[in-house]
């Protein structure tokens, strides 16, 4: 079996102790990285030098590794996870850089998205969201009728199964000249909107989740697409436009 090819690179990466001091790019060298080895794979070997240095490792955040949780967004080139299309940053591979090539790893930008130490941010903005109105009711008092016994029409949960894997990463608000959201908010507004079982708070939920996001200070939506491009899971822009018809059929029942 062949050998995996190495290569050297050199890191330019977004440096800052704590949320309130002022970050700066610092360079790193590594040589003898493998191709074959992942993006968080290679930082990990950059922190064992690091340390062998005497050094202050670099923070980065990351949970499964498997492009699940969507914990290791990382700015990679300018580019949200990297230069690769339908992956998390550790999914990303070292193959897709050269020889001898310049990195540059920051953070996710947004004043949404603090940050906390290095190359790690606060996204807790997400969760204030969902918790505003991303959740469904089910009275469980006397017969409660099986969900599964709910007919529900195959290319609405086909649908609402699309909206449902995003993964909150954040990617689409990195992306996004405006750092807006709409992406993120209009997948979890679409994954019970399509359903019979999201009904019960369907009057109010986009108001609310629109409104969380509004207050946590991210921007507008200006149809620029750069967000579903850049996001791993692909979500659709469809889901911004069922979004803000959920928004505007809200405000008019709300006027009644």
């Amino acid at each position: 079996m062949a050998s995996s090819k190495t290569i050297s690179v050199t890191l330019k990466i977004w440096r800052q102790k704590n949320a309130n001091a002022q970050g700066k790019m610092e360079t790193y060298s590594l040589k003898d990285v493998s191709t074959d080895s992942s993006f968080l794979e290679m930082l990990d070997l950059l922190n064992e030098q690091l340390i062998e240095e005497g050094k202050e490792p670099v923070a980065f955040d990351h949970d499964c590794r498997e492009g699940i949780c969507g914990m290791c967004s990382l700015f990679i080139n300018g580019e949200a996870h990297g230069p690769d299309r339908g992956v998390t940053t550790c999914q990303l591979h070292m193959r897709m850089f050269k020889d001898g090539e310049t990195i540059y790893i920051e953070p996710w930008r947004s004043a949404a998205f603090p940050v906390i130490k290095d190359l790690i941010v606060d996204r807790s903005s997400f969760d204030r969201i969902q918790q505003a109105g991303g959740y469904i009711s089910v009275n469980t008092s006397g017969r409660t009728v099986d969900a599964n016994n709910i007919p529900v029409n195959k290319m609405n949960a086909d649908e609402a199964f699309d909206a449902a894997t995003c993964i909150g990463c954040g990617a689409c608000v990195a992306t996004c000249k405006n750092g807006s959201a709409m992406l993120f908010v209009g997948a979890k507004v679409s994954q019970f909107a399509l359903l019979p079982q999201g009904q019960v708070e369907a009057a109010r939920r986009a108001q609310k989740m629109v409104a969380q996001m509004d207050l946590e200070g991210f921007g507008n939506c200006t149809n620029t697409g750069a967000c579903e491009i850049e996001c791993p899971k692909g979500i659709s822009l469809d889901n911004i436009a069922r979004m803000n018809r959920e928004y505007l059929s809200a405000k008019i029942v709300s006027q009644e």
